[in-house]
């Protein structure tokens, strides 16, 4: 026997649950909604006949939805009792009426202006996950689905965020909304925005100054031993040798043998888009990163804009040589599916990795033996 107050907290209790919210506005099926709210029990209707009194009175000052009514026949009463037994609500507009909860009906208007002016493809996301748009303006947030149609992988050729002018948008929208952008992309393309990081998704230049570090691996190529210099500055700055030798992470610098002729750039991992630059093209490039899932996506993505690199030391036969001792569990991988870029070996290498309970191998562990003979001979 519920109480109009204690449904109403039900129903609050269950728009605050986003599986529950997305059923109540996205499922054709969940209306009309049918709550039940139960009858007393003999001992209590004849025991304490106030309470089922005040009961009855508080369901007949009900004016949201339908309350549904039933004649029960108690053996203590001489008459069957009209008690109610289901609320009958038809719309979110009554879900969120009854109950009572201010937030709960200001965030169904919100939703219903947003879910009508933007493609359907984004409403499960802006449904389930509030902090998207709880906090930003509703135009807004129907302007960034608006661009999110129109980004494509690549689209910022290399130019800033605040570059871009699509969809009408200012120079400082894409700070404001880079968080609920990227979840957008990530809706249209399958999670790459958030798995490559949104400037290396759309190309665009790394303007938290990423900073690459630039040793030579022979000795007279450069007037340094090793230096940082920035990503976006290497892209126009081409490096005096005939090979490069380009290295996710610059924590295995100390297992870099000599080679002739060649330079080293370290710690691109995921700002990939200044391999972009034109004189990459005329240089014989070597990539190496970590044998896990994400070491094979960064090597697709630095495939697709450096078609002719090579990778060394990423391969199945190597990884399985040094699994028992150097492999250890991958926290999150790269997603089930191979990215485009890899051959054909490298596919199954990678569903291999997604088959292992310590499917990682970090590039700095392997054994420097095996990292200079890999090495000398692509040199």
């Amino acid at each position: 026997m519920k109480s109009p107050d204690s449904l109403a907290a039900q129903l609050t209790r269950q728009w605050h649950s986003a599986n529950h919210r997305e059923h109540l506005l996205l499922d054709p099926q969940a209306w009309p909604r049918t709550v039940p709210i139960g009858s007393p029990s003999a001992s209590v209707f004849t025991q304490q006949t106030a309470m089922v009194r005040e009961h009855i009175a508080r369901w007949r000052a009900v004016t949201v939805g339908d309350v549904h009514w039933q004649d029960v026949t108690f053996r203590s009463a001489a008459e069957p009792v009209s008690l109610p037994q289901h609320w009958l609500l038809r719309s979110p507009e009554e879900f969120s009426e009854a109950s009572g909860d201010a937030q709960v009906q200001l965030e169904l208007q919100r939703l219903r202006y947003l879910l009508d002016r933007i493609d359907s493809r984004f409403n499960s996301l802006l449904v389930r996950q509030r902090a998207l748009w709880r906090d930003r303006d509703d135009d807004e947030v129907v302007q960034a689905t608006r661009l999110a149609m129109m980004l494509e992988p690549g689209i910022a050729a290399g130019r800033p965020l605040r570059a871009l002018a699509l969809a009408g948008i200012d120079s400082k929208f894409m700070e404001r909304h880079r968080a609920l952008v990227a979840a957008l992309l990530d809706i249209r393309f399958d999670g790459q925005a958030s798995q490559l990081g949104l400037n290396s998704f759309l190309d665009a230049a790394d303007e938290g100054e990423h900073w690459l570090l630039v040793v030579p691996l022979s000795p007279g190529l450069l007037p340094f031993a090793q230096q940082r210099v920035r990503a976006r500055e290497l892209r126009d700055a081409p490096l005096p040798a005939n090979r490069i030798l380009l290295i996710e992470n610059d924590r295995c610098l100390h297992l870099l043998p000599t080679l002739p002729d060649t330079i080293a750039v370290l710690g691109s991992g995921l700002d990939l888009a200044w391999l972009r630059a034109d004189w990459l093209r005329e240089r014989h490039l070597g990539y190496w990163g970590d044998m896990d899932t994400w070491g094979l996506r960064m090597l697709a993505r630095a495939r697709e804009l450096q078609p002719h690199l090579e990778p060394q030391l990423m391969n199945q036969p190597l990884f399985d040589a040094h699994a028992d001792t150097l492999a250890v569990p991958e926290p999150i991988n790269a997603g089930p599916i191979p990215p485009d870029g890899l051959t054909g070996i490298e596919q199954t290498f990678y569903r291999h990795l997604l088959d292992q309970a310590k499917g990682r191998i970090e590039q700095e562990f392997l054994p420097q033996s095996a990292v200079i003979d890999v090495l000398s001979r692509w040199a």
